[in-house]
């Protein structure tokens, strides 16, 4: 099997375009750029501004995360004349940087030209960055949001999708399943409602005040799958196979070869990931050559208003319907919807399901025949006709659809009507997600994330997007916990029965047996339980052959029947902490009687190159911690064989990049996210082996070098002074509580240390160990260890606000967005259009000099960039009144630069929260 390795640079790159922070200045970051012109620039070049028409739209939060749907969307694209676009919420400044220094805004104009090329090997030429922050690593999706602004992101998007009236929308993994980046998730659920917000006028109607219609999309899926499915040519046509009975998943296979190209789609779906090199990509190995070893693009349906084609009919099949016919199917255009009255069915309860049929804008529907059916144990009335609609017309049908008691309680399947038309006999098929519940079910009280997304799966009407969701709770070694409890009522008449607990031999439920009640119908109730883990021999974590997770079996009972529900519980690791009789010295030695106890071991495999949960010999560690009345102290010896690369003194960021540890404190023992813990971040040693440590703060309350956002903490490393004799490196810390963002719950604080280790040279851990190690566990501080400080006394909780980074890039920064927003009229970052838009009347030159005259549409701020395609050759900012303006712009070497291509003035707008972008080229 061929890889490709090493790709240090893409083939094509904008990102020398960026090689400046916001100080320097455009003119600076783009000189010497090797930009090929878009086709948006090119029609600048002509004159012409045209508004766009997609097909497609991928919907994500940070460049990068259409890449792996790139090789299915490019064929679309080659072979099927689709015109894809991407809008992504951020630009990724919050994330690493694995060939420069860059940070901040001026990694995500990078970023952005890093994702244009990708794309652009695709064939994508629409990308809309929405300026939204990328603050850090995150598995919240309601910390995204808040961050985010809400409401206002999501009507941008909403913006974007009326402008570009795409019929599918591609998107990612709205559910909050474990190790969903909660920056993704968010941008899927914002996705989400954008789908079924864009077509209602009563939503954001400043849109059409603004010029924009409102536009209904026909499908929407999310690029990945949870399941089983081949390799090879044939993989497709063999279908997938999900986990969840209900899900249809579509595929594309990558190996299609590209007959522009010359070559299959997955190879240049690897030449577009080598593309993002800041995120080191540029490292990955390239697909496999064999052609039954190339894989698939995986696509799963969240919602469809459209007939739907075979899923295993080829590599389009995910379009058919919404945006390209089904082979003797209904006109396209055609909408057919299942609406069930709600996901849960009850055994011998029947329900409605809607079936709507409407005819397209385009033309007339002729009459036919509507049925709804269902699997084996779903039964369903019988057929109905349906009369000829006028275009645009509807006619709805009910249908009463009831579960046999023989489908087990949690079972999922997917309810299907079909249209068949009386005139030449056009027929065409739809579904819905359905599930069978018990009359009475009994689940955990979810994390508070979780019991966040199914509120909102519920009030949306998508409930079928829960099923993968786990049910999860901790807890620690030797400890017991409440453990909250809620029935749940699905039947029309009320209920009471009993909910059995069963735990794993370990552990103990207090009562095993509850009584429910008396339970409304519709209702529910909430009842209590007390587990607690009884053999403390038992290995916590990741340790356990189970890998952490130990099943908890509900039973719950009515009138004869039974539901099953296992819930998940992640035992944790705890330790008493003894108070030091004297307060350490930090100096990177461990004195004797300045940690009493023994020490917590920090050697477990929770990611990289290893079995998760095993050991390996290239490092490990033991930790001490102790405290005095006003600090944390820890102390953390790490053996270790190879020194990874020491990075420069003024690169103190990123610390998984190389050797180093993470402390982790959350000092109530119950934060719902990283934003409300201290994260430290320590690399032994900087610019030399006996550099100073570099010291900060990561994905926490108050992000940033510690000298600036934990005053007062203090840290000492004790290592080798050369690679000759290295064996490894002490660390010392003190944490003072004042830095915490909350008073310590003393019987419960959270706890954890991780080490990262490199044994190279190119800014990569190989192996990650820790003392409580889960996978996803930097982002869940429920699954960190729990540690008591003996002795101390709580002096209640003092919550501190997160402190966010505030600045995001931004597009009207962005020469490469603002001649897009130009050529195609989406208003930049989405925002809302001045109205008329900013106008160049002309361009003209005089030796050394341009003059361009603007037409503004009202009192604003613009900057002017000269444009020669390939670098911002001079750049001002001027306040503009309302009407002409003449500026005067002048360009070293222009006569020089004209002779060798042309040039040309490009401008964005800012008036208020409004903005336009203007392009013209000399006259």
């Amino acid at each position: 099997m061929e890889h490709h390795l090493h790709r240090s640079t893409p083939k094509f790159s904008r990102r020398g375009v960026l090689q400046a922070s916001g100080a320097i200045g455009l003119a600076a970051a783009f000189t010497g750029a090797n930009i090929a012109l878009t086709p948006a620039e090119r029609a600048l070049a002509d004159g012409g501004t045209d508004a766009v028409k997609l097909n497609v739209l991928f919907i994500g939060a940070h460049p990068d995360d259409e890449a792996g749907t790139l090789a299915a969307l490019g064929q679309w694209g080659e072979f099927h004349d689709m015109k894809v676009g991407v809008i992504t919420a951020t630009r990724g400044e919050g994330g690493g940087n694995a060939v420069g220094l860059e940070e901040g805004p001026a990694l995500g104009l990078i970023r952005e030209a890093e994702e244009r090329d990708a794309v652009g090997l695709a064939g994508i030429e629409h990308i809309y960055n929405l300026d939204a922050l990328d603050f850090y690593y995150t598995a919240s999706a309601p910390l995204s949001r808040q961050v985010w602004g809400g409401d206002e992101l999501l009507g941008r998007i909403v913006r974007v999708v009326r402008a570009t009236r795409p019929e599918v929308i591609v998107t990612m993994n709205p559910s909050a399943v474990e190790g969903n980046h909660g920056n993704h998730q968010q941008a899927a659920m914002f996705a989400l409602e954008a789908y079924l917000q864009a077509g209602d006028p009563s939503a954001f109607p400043e849109h059409l005040d603004e010029g924009f219609t409102a536009w209904t999309p026909y499908r929407i899926l999310r690029s990945g799958a949870n399941g089983t499915g081949e390799t090879g040519p044939e993989a497709v046509a063999r279908g997938y196979e999900p986990t969840v009975t209900s899900d249809l998943v579509f595929g594309a296979w990558d190996g299609t070869p590209s007959e522009a190209h010359g070559k299959r789609w997955s190879e240049i779906k690897d030449e577009a990931m080598w593309t993002y090199v800041t995120q080191g990509w540029a490292e990955r190995e390239g697909s496999p050559s064999d052609p039954e070893e190339i894989a698939s693009t995986w696509m799963t349906l969240l919602h469809t208003r459209t007939p739907l084609g075979d899923p295993t009919s080829g590599d389009d099949a995910a379009l058919r319907g919404a945006t390209l016919p089904i082979d003797g199917g209904l006109p396209l255009g055609t909408l057919l919807e299942v609406a069930p009255e709600r996901y849960e069915f009850v055994a011998e309860e029947p329900l409605t399901v809607t079936v709507t049929v409407t005819a397209p804008q385009s033309g007339d529907l002729p009459a036919g025949t509507v049925a709804l059916a269902g699997p084996d144990g779903w039964d369903s009335s019988g057929s109905q006709p349906v009369p000829a609609l006028a275009a645009g017309e509807s006619h709805s049908a009910a249908f009463d659809v009831t579960v046999d008691a023989s489908v087990e309680p949690g079972a999922t399947a997917r309810i299907e009507t079909t249209l068949v038309l009386d005139s030449g006999g056009a027929t065409g098929t739809a579904s819905g997600p359905v599930r069978a519940a018990g009359a009475l079910e009994a689940s955990i009280e979810p994390l508070e994330e979780i019991r966040e997304f199914r509120e909102w799966t519920e009030e949306l009407g998508l409930k079928h997007l829960d099923a993968l969701v786990p049910e999860l709770f901790a807890v620690g070694q030797g400890r017991a916990r409440d453990l909250a409890i809620t029935v749940r009522n699905y039947s029309t008449q009320e209920l009471s029965g009993s909910v059995e607990v069963d735990v794993p031999e370990g552990f103990t439920a207090a009562p095993p047996a509850l009584d429910t009640g008396s339970v409304t119908a519709g209702g529910s109730t909430s009842l209590s339980v007390e587990i607690a883990n009884t053999d403390e021999s038992l290995p916590t974590a990741n340790r356990a052959e189970n890998e952490g997770s130990w099943p908890v079996d509900l039973h719950t009972s009515t009138d004869g029947s039974t539901a099953e529900r296992t819930v998940t519980m992640n035992l944790v690791p705890s330790r008493a902490i003894e108070r030091a009789d004297s307060a350490p010295v930090i100096d990177g030695n461990r004195h004797e009687d300045e940690y009493p106890g023994e020490p917590i071991p920090v050697e477990t495999i929770w990611d990289g190159i290893g079995t998760p949960g095993g050991t390996t010999d290239s490092v490990r560690a033991d930790s001490w911690v102790t405290f005095d009345d006003e600090n944390l102290y820890v102390f953390v010896s790490v053996a270790d064989d190879v020194r990874g690369t020491i990075l420069p003194v003024d690169d103190n960021k990123r610390q998984r990049r190389t050797d180093s540890i993470e402390i982790y404190v959350d000092p109530r023992g119950k934060a719902a996210n990283t934003a409300e813990t201290f994260i430290a971040g320590i690399m032994p040693s900087m610019g030399s082996m006996t550099g100073p440590p570099g010291v900060g703060r990561d994905r926490d309350n108050h992000q940033g070098v510690a000298e600036e956002t934990a005053p007062g903490m203090e840290v000492a490393v004790s290592m080798a002074e050369s690679e000759d004799n290295y064996t490894g490196y002490d660390v010392e810390a003190k944490i003072p509580f004042e830095v915490l963002p909350d008073a310590i719950d003393p019987s419960h604080m959270g706890f954890n240390v991780l080490i990262n280790d490199s044994d190279t040279q190119n800014q990569a851990a190989q192996v990650r160990v820790g003392w409580s190690t889960f996978a996803g566990v930097r982002a869940d501080p429920w699954r960190w260890g729990q540690v008591s400080l003996e002795g101390m006394e709580d002096a209640g909780s003092e919550p501190k606000e997160a402190v966010l980074p505030s600045t995001a890039a931004r597009s009207i920064d962005s020469p490469l967005s603002i001649v897009q927003s130009a050529g195609d009229r989406v208003p930049l970052g989405g925002h809302s259009p001045t109205a008329p838009h900013l106008e160049i009347t002309s361009v003209e030159r005089k030796k050394d000099r341009i003059t361009a005259v603007f037409q503004s549409p009202v009192k604003g701020t613009a900057k002017v960039l000269v444009w020669d395609g390939e670098s911002v050759l001079a750049e001002m900012e001027r306040n503009m009144p309302a009407g002409e303006r003449r500026v005067n712009i002048r360009v070293p070497d222009l006569p020089s630069i004209i002779e060798d291509g042309e040039v040309t003035v490009i401008a964005s707008f800012e008036s208020g929260d409004q903005v336009s972008a203007a392009a013209r080229p000399l006259d």
